[in-house]
Order: C-alpha cells, then structure tokens, then sequence
C-alpha cells in the first residue's frame, strides 16, 4: 500500500464518521444544557439524556465498523488512525465532559484533574494500542488486554442514563448518587491500563453459529434490554467489567462458549480494528 496514498474503505470509514458525529453531538448537548442548566432544568435534563443517547450510539457506531471492516477484509492502517480519533471524541471527551458537568463543577480544580485523568489514560491506551498494532504484536485480536475505552464510556453514560431516569425523574438531580461518577471515571482510568483480559467477540462472525436455545437467549436478552433500556446497559456493562475480574478463573471449555470462539478459522479471521 502507498503510504501517501492510503486506501479509505468506505463503509467501515461511514461508521466510524457516525461514531464521531455522535461524540460531537453529545458534546454540543452537554455544552448546549449547561448554558440552560440553572434557568431551564428540565430542559437541561433533557439535553443530558440526549448526551447520553448519543454516546451510547457512538458504541454501536464503534462495533459496527469494526465488524464491517472485518466483513469485507478491509482493515488499514488508516482506518485504525480514524477510529482512534473518533473514539477520543465520543469516548473520552464527551464522557469526561459530562461528569464534569453534572458533578464535578461544584469543585473547579479537583474537577479538572479527574475529568482530564480519565481522558489523558483514554488517548494514552488507544495510542499504545496503536503503536502494538503497528508493530505487529496485537496478539491474535480475540481480547484486550486492559478494558476497552468504548465500554468505559458505555459505562459511564448508561450508569449516568440510569441516575437521570430513575433516580433524578422528579426534580431532575441526581442527588448524592452523582459521586458515584468520580470514584467511577477514576477506577476506570486504572482499569483501562490494567492487566486484566476481556474478550474482544471479534470472532463472532456471519458463519458463526449457535443452537436454537442459545440463539433464543439471546434473543430475549435483547428483546428485554430494549424494554428496559433505563437500567439494562449498565447491567451489561457491568457485567462485561466484572467478568475480566473473573475470566482467569473460568474453565476453557466456559470461557469459550460464553466468547463465542470458533477455533483456529475464527482466530484467522479475526484482525485488528477496535480498541
């Protein structure tokens, strides 16, 4: 490939723009409700939920060109570079922004610095893993070494979504529960530069296949996150966080049914494109 003139793939690449523009959306929400906050609450509230909504979409942006990508063979250094740009936005300084906003604006100078640690450890881990990347030495693409940014941000936002909704409904405040966000965002910083693995589900494609009970679990797990989208994000992301606590304990026979692996043709066919 010619390095002045790298390949541009367009249907991954129109993912990835989609995972910008949702990081770029929520940050205008963010910034748009506190300008409003104190004159309008309910419409701030509103414009927070919008924020989280769109960094969650940003998630789904961010899977799915990885999956096209893979689809297609299509993975380049160019689009590794591109997604990592849009993942600083929508999951690095949309989320920082946010906790910033709703918590840490009663205390200016701590406030800074947890808000700017989180997004500091989010650009450091998407550039090491780059710089792994590049070098060859990603492993074989079925798990990350450290959490993901994408489920870090996924977490604050659907933690923050459930906070608003269920606990913030009437006055639209969050309360004492909001300092459960710093202590959140800070652990997640370590986290994301932890030892810890947590599966990547890059082998999870179009020719995988599982029984019928299993295909109807999941079906129901997915029928009832979406008539609980309040709370259930943040129970699948928790879940996904605990379990790299987990994971060194649990059999090979276990981890590769809940993985979804597909031995060495599904290894081969796994490539490098999500963080």
């Amino acid at each position: 490939m010619n390095e002045h003139n790298p390949k541009i793939y367009l249907l991954p690449n129109l993912m990835t723009a989609g995972n910008l523009f949702c990081g770029f959306a929520a940050t205008l929400k963010i910034v748009q409700g506190a300008l409003i906050q104190w004159s309008s609450p309910d419409e701030a509230a509103t414009l927070f939920h919008a924020a989280v909504w769109f960094i969650l979409g940003a998630c789904i942006f961010d899977v799915l060109d990885g999956r096209l990508a893979r689809l297609g063979g299509q993975d380049s250094s160019f689009g590794r570079e591109f997604d990592s740009l849009a993942d600083i936005v929508s999951f690095g300084v949309a989320p920082a922004l946010m906790v910033y906003r709703i918590v840490l604006i009663d205390f200016p100078r701590l406030g800074w610095l947890v808000a700017f640690v989180y997004l500091v450890c989010g650009a450091l881990r998407l550039a090491r893993y780059n710089c792994v990347s590049a070098t060859g030495g990603a492993g074989d693409g079925k798990a990350f070494t450290g959490f993901p940014i994408p489920a870090a941000a996924g977490l604050i936002a659907s933690i923050t979504l459930f906070m608003l909704w269920w606990l913030g409904e009437r006055d639209h405040e969050i309360g004492r529960w909001k300092w459960v966000l710093p202590p959140l965002m800070l652990f997640l910083s370590i986290m994301m530069f932890s030892r810890l693995s947590y599966p990547s589900f890059k082998a999870i494609t179009w020719r995988t296949t599982r029984s019928l009970p299993r295909f109807a679990a999941i079906i129901l797990i997915m029928f009832f996150t979406a008539l609980n989208y309040e709370w259930m994000p943040a129970v699948l992301f928790l879940i996904y966080l605990l379990y790299g606590f987990l994971r060194p304990w649990v059999s090979k026979r276990w981890r590769r049914e809940i993985e979804e692996e597909i031995g060495e043709e599904g290894a081969d066919e796994a490539v490098i494109g999500e963080q």
